[in-house]
């Protein structure tokens, strides 16, 4: 998941109840997003630029891990094949890893980069915040090194309904 913008859909509980972890590229905006999360599940996450100075001081900017048998890389601006940061491009093309997520554009990717070999996800906004027009999640399984089931979960539109 990225930007959800200090905004936690209430299903997450639901959808991510199967997952060993959760994990998070950026933009959370406030902390009570996070420790949300993780009383759901361990929890990797980087900070986005609109995070405040509480969330950087707990997060990093990029993390570099490897689940199971696939390095994985998250940060939140990170572009996509074709068009990387420039921030990311040359520790990209000299050490790529076989996973790359970025949030930040708020658009939903999964894009395979022939060139670098990985694949590349940005699971769009699952925040109220931003001009998408709907909310965004990605959930899959890594298995050995194979990254497979990709699902895309979709929200809803950016537009919450108010009770009442």
């Amino acid at each position: 998941m990225s930007d959800t913008h200090s905004y936690l859909d209430e299903r997450f509980s639901e959808l991510f109840k199967d997952v060993d972890e959760i994990w998070h590229a950026g933009d959370i905006g406030d902390i009570r997003v996070l420790d949300e999360l993780r009383k759901l599940k361990k929890v990797r996450a980087v900070y986005g630029n609109i995070d405040g100075t509480t969330i950087r001081q707990e997060l990093k900017a990029h993390e570099r891990f490897k689940c199971e048998e696939v390095e994985v890389w998250m940060t939140h601006i990170g572009g996509y094949p074709g068009k990387y940061d420039n921030m990311v491009k040359a520790t990209l093309y000299s050490r790529p890893p076989k996973l790359f997520i970025s949030g930040h554009s708020h658009i939903l990717k999964v894009m395979y980069d022939k060139q670098l070999e990985l694949l590349h996800l940005n699971p769009g906004a699952a925040g109220i915040s931003g001009f998408h027009a709907v909310r965004t999640a990605l959930r899959f399984a890594i298995d050995g090194e194979q990254i497979k089931d990709m699902e895309v979960i979709e929200l809803g539109p950016k537009a919450v309904k108010s009770q009442g």
